[in-house]
């Protein structure tokens, strides 16, 4: 008969591998699954413009969160069929339900091996980490630099709160959402095949430039954020 501790500790163990085999199944998943904009958009035009709405939400749901890189095709064949402000509407809300799904999955599954394994300077870096100012929370959410998904599962898995990452991924996510799919409404699916489209839409409309380089200072400050972390590691 195991102690309690030590059957305490097995089943942290069990957690995080799980947790880790299904970071890895989704990866793979995205990896190997084929999804396509013009069937996502034929299938949509399928269903009466009330539905479509809906289908498109509950889809993104269910297929970004089993299939971490299928959000990529989402977004374009979403910015094309709908628009901008409604495929951003739509995303924003499947991108919080994601991101409450995949904090408590890692808080439930891997915060208690993290915080018993950790030790010294790394138990300071996860100190810090949780007192992260809420102005760095919101940058992390608005600059593409990281994924969501990795976002909400590192929140989850640190001592960061859930209202204080939420309130982060309300004010911040829709930012980031609504600037890609106005510039992918706009480009069309000449970005998949032709990354320089992006660059001459913006030489063609320099006011747009200018807004966008307050959001690239945010990606600036979010890269040297990210560096001063790893260098800490």
């Amino acid at each position: 008969m195991p102690s309690p501790m030590k059957f305490g500790i097995r089943e942290i163990d069990n957690g995080i591998l799980l947790l880790l085999l299904l970071i890895a199944a989704g990866a793979l998943a995205g990896r190997y699954c084929h999804i396509d904009v013009a069937s996502i958009q034929k299938a949509l035009a399928r269903l009466p413009a009330a539905y479509s709405v809906g289908a498109y939400l509950v889809v993104y749901v269910v297929l970004s969160f089993f299939v971490f890189f299928a959000k990529d095709i989402l977004w374009l064949a979403g910015a094309l069929f709908f628009g901008p402000f409604v495929s951003g509407a739509c995303i924003t809300v499947a991108e919080t339900i994601n991101a409450c799904i995949l904090f408590y999955v890692a808080r439930s599954l891997g915060r208690a091996f993290v915080d018993k394994s950790l030790s010294g300077k790394y138990r300071h870096l996860d100190a810090r980490l949780g007192n992260i100012n809420f102005a760095w929370l919101f940058c992390f959410r608005v600059a593409p630099l990281v994924a969501f998904r990795f976002l909400d599962l590192a929140a989850g898995l640190s001592r960061i709160s859930f209202k204080k990452y939420m309130g982060a991924v309300l004010l911040g996510s829709w930012l980031r959402i609504f600037w890609i799919q106005y510039i992918l409404a706009a480009v069309g699916k000449g970005v998949l095949t032709d990354p320089t489209v992006v660059a001459g839409y913006y030489l063609r409309h320099p006011a747009l430039l200018g807004v966008s380089l307050i959001y690239f200072v945010c990606i600036v400050a979010v890269a040297i954020k990210l560096k001063d972390l790893k260098e800490k590691l």
